[in-house]
């Protein structure tokens, strides 16, 4: 006979581990701001304190992580690891001409995305910050008998800060064109208020003895007073601890999208830093129901967000893939921001930041996003209007790196032979539209990205049924070829009479001819046409052996000389940059050639050398979370290759277990069996149970809630995946044979057509 107080006994302790399992893991903990923040030869990442997408961030202004004073603080940065404004420092002492560029050693610092700490070394004053969307708060402990001061200055030269009241500060600071405005209190009474002899200081003063004080402000675009409105709506009378706290449940709700099981907890903080770095871009600056766009210098009123602060060119490829798979909802509204821009300048943005478009890098690679989302199902954006800005872009403005404006002579050339002209090495300079000494025309890089950007655009004229168009960009999507120099086997630079210039060495082609990579980088930006980059290598076998070779070729000089040349070249293995974008698909292509091992042998290396959790484990610039991507694609264990063909292919997991929270409800999953260190191989895979025979899987594998299954193993599996057609689909026109599409009008291209003998 079972008796009622056993079976409420058991009731308990069974209620009891159901919760202790539904309880989730602290991701939050895994995170270390400063990770990466010694940059390998050119930017370090920042320890950034913000939330998720917010207009406020803010990091401690100094060189690096090494450096052991503090210049000052500030109110926010307008763009990433760029454009700060208002300095903000706490100072204490005598007023006198020291006082205005005081700084500070520092101790015992706290890194969190939601609140920062530290100590100052002479006078024990402790500093803490904890932000919300458009606001923050600084809270300032003085510990020493001396007066005790708050430094508010401009980092820009024009501006003005001034008081109002015994408690209130407020001011504004023009930059690029751009006047950012703040509004703050302070829980004590001002007692004096000192200028620096330019006017770009203020000091306001608290008196002598430990103090604690509070300084809460909000950031506009708009006004002071709508910087007012911000801070009150947002914060209020609301206490310190409060906000943070509500800001670290913010950050726990992010990373709780990706949950991981198993690896290192050295791998979980390099994991969930990436994870944290990929949440800072792109911003909304939408205030309270209005924003200022610098795309047409007016106020609009707008219930939805208006999202600046994206470099596209280093993104396109890893960043607004991965949100795409988390919050589409976003990433449509920020490919809606990117529309009114195109709309209210009539340029569609390259670098969409706060203060207008800044045309850097080359190509036109808004097109691959927006095709990209497209053919994944985003759809509720303006299409038309989009296709309308992307193809004035392509046809009407020129494409010069570095430049807006439009066509020079060289697009003109560009229009009529099919690439973009070079100039022999000493030969001077005749075209006025190239204004960059360093920068210059990068000819062969500006071929080949158009000629991927303009494939994307033939994608959607076909969606949008536009015959003429279509053919025309897809003929264009071809003049990669007129830059393949075949008995050579790379991509050379020809002149404006269609001659190959010499002479030239691979290694060392600089912004003549490339974007801060060479020769051996740029072989394999063909994303849109493999096949065919195949091809003119030689065929399948031959491009195997071109990109063995890439990971040993010698750099040919010491790395000094090299690196004074193209800096941006870091991470190296041979010629393979790991510390640039242009490069993150390259490791993955062995996918396609019959040699998927070769992927995750390569994969495995590079996560390990290259992205550790210390000071020095990011190997080139993150940018704004562009780097950062790849590495959570990567230690999940799959990628894309092609922004716009919806299909992943298969690398090699760190983690036994990764689960993806999908917005519709569903989980997409990955299991990892007997993965480790040594066990980085496939040797098996299965898609929702059932054998899978190719290193690849499609978007609406993923959107549907698929589980993937992976045996590992210590040894390649070179059986596996290995075949002709376990190759992963390189055309639009192949994916959406696999998984159709009602809405898809006539998308196979020349590519498809000529691959089936049709």
């Amino acid at each position: 006979m079972i008796r009622y107080s056993n079976l409420y006994s058991w009731a308990i302790i069974i209620l009891f581990l159901v919760s202790c399992n539904d309880q989730k893991e602290d991701l939050v903990s895994f995170i270390d701001p400063a990770i990466g923040s010694v940059g390998v030869i050119l930017e370090p990442t920042r320890p950034a304190v913000h939330r998720p997408n917010s207009m406020v961030r803010v990091f401690p202004d100094r060189k690096d992580q090494l450096d052991d004073q503090i210049h000052n603080f500030f109110l926010t940065l307008t763009s990433h690891r760029s454009h700060k404004v208002f300095a903000f420092m706490p100072v204490n002492g005598p007023v006198d001409e020291t006082i205005w560029n005081k700084r500070y050693e520092y101790r015992d610092e706290v890194l969190t995305p939601y609140y920062y700490k530290t100590a100052f070394e002479d006078n024990g004053t402790t500093v803490e910050f904890t932000p919300a969307e458009r606001s923050g708060i600084y809270r300032i402990s003085f510990n020493d008998p001396d007066d005790h001061f708050i430094r508010m200055g401009l980092y820009n030269t024009s501006g003005e800060i001034h008081t109002g009241g015994d408690s209130i500060l407020s001011g504004r600071e023009n930059f690029t064109g751009m006047t950012a405005y703040f509004y703050a209190t302070v829980n004590k009474k001002i007692l004096e208020q000192h200028h620096s002899g330019d006017g770009r200081y203020l000091l306001i003063g608290f008196g002598p003895g430990e103090q604690e004080v509070s300084f809460r402000y909000g950031i506009s675009y708009i006004s002071i007073s709508r910087a007012r409105e911000n801070l009150e709506k947002e914060i209020g009378k609301t206490g310190f601890d409060r906000i943070r706290e509500d800001t670290r449940r913010i950050w726990q709700k992010r990373l709780s999208r990706i949950r991981v099981a198993g690896g290192t907890p050295a791998q979980k903080r390099v994991f969930y830093t990436a994870f944290y770095r990929t949440s800072e871009r792109m911003v909304d600056i939408n205030e309270q129901g209005a924003y200022y766009s610098a795309y047409d210098h007016k106020v609009h009123k707008s219930d939805e967000p208006f999202y600046v602060d994206n470099w596209i060119w280093d993104t396109y490829i890893a960043l607004e893939p991965l949100y795409m798979i988390l919050d589409p909802q976003r990433e449509t509204q920020k490919i809606r921001s990117y529309i009114k821009m195109y709309e209210q300048s009539g340029t569609m943005p390259s670098f969409a930041l706060i203060f207008g478009d800044w045309p850097a890098m080359t190509g036109n690679f808004a097109a691959c996003w927006i095709t990209d989302a497209w053919f994944k199902g985003l759809r509720d954006f303006d299409l038309e209007k989009a296709y309308e800005g992307l193809r004035k872009n392509a046809l009407e403005e020129t494409l010069l790196p570095w430049k807006n404006g439009p066509k020079c002579e060289l697009d003109s050339l560009y229009d009529i032979q099919g690439f973009y002209p070079g100039l022999h090495p000493g030969e001077k300079e005749t075209v006025k539209a190239v204004t960059s000494e360093w920068e210059r025309r990068q000819s062969v890089s500006v071929t080949l990205d158009n000629s991927y950007c303009d494939w994307c655009l033939a994608q959607l004229a076909g969606q949008l049924e536009k015959k003429e168009d279509r053919q025309l960009f897809l003929k264009r999507s071809q003049n990669y070829k007129n830059v393949f120099r075949a008995e050579k086997g790379f991509m050379w630079p020809k002149d404006k009479n269609g001659n190959w210039i010499e002479p030239y060495d691979p290694r060392f082609a600089d912004r003549m001819y490339f974007t801060e990579n060479n020769a051996f980088t740029y072989n394999w930006d063909v994303k849109h046409d493999l096949n065919g980059l195949f091809r003119l290598m030689g065929g399948k076998e031959q491009a195997r052996a071109i990109l063995d070779q890439l990971f040993r070729e010698d750099l040919g000089t010491t790395k000094f000389r090299f690196w004074h040349k193209q800096p941006d070249a870091s991470g190296l293995v041979g010629q393979f940059v790991m510390g640039n974008e242009p490069s993150f698909h390259i490791p993955y292509l062995y996918n396609y050639l019959g040699t998927p091992w070769r992927t995750q042998k390569r994969i495995h290396m590079l996560l390990d050398a290259f992205f550790t959790d210390n000071l020095f484990g990011i190997p080139g610039d993150e940018d704004g979370g562009a780097m950062s991507a790849f590495v959570m694609f990567s230690m999940m264990g799959f990628f894309q290759v092609t922004p716009g063909i919806p299909v992943y292919t298969l690398g090699s997991p760190l983690f036994e277990k990764t689960i993806i929270d999908l917005p519709n409800g569903k989980k997409f999953t990955i299991i990892a069996n007997n993965v480790s260190d040594k066990n980085i191989y496939i040797q098996k895979a299965f898609l929702n149970g059932k054998r899978l025979k190719h290193p690849w899987f499609t978007h609406e594998d993923l959107i549907n809630g698929s589980t993937i299954r992976l045996i590992m193993g210590d040894h390649p599996n070179k059986s596996w995946g290995t075949d002709e057609e376990d190759a992963p689909p390189t055309t639009l026109a192949a994916y959406l044979k696999i998984v159709g599409d009602p809405n898809h009008h006539n998308t196979t291209d020349i590519h498809e057509k000529r691959e089936t003998g049709k």
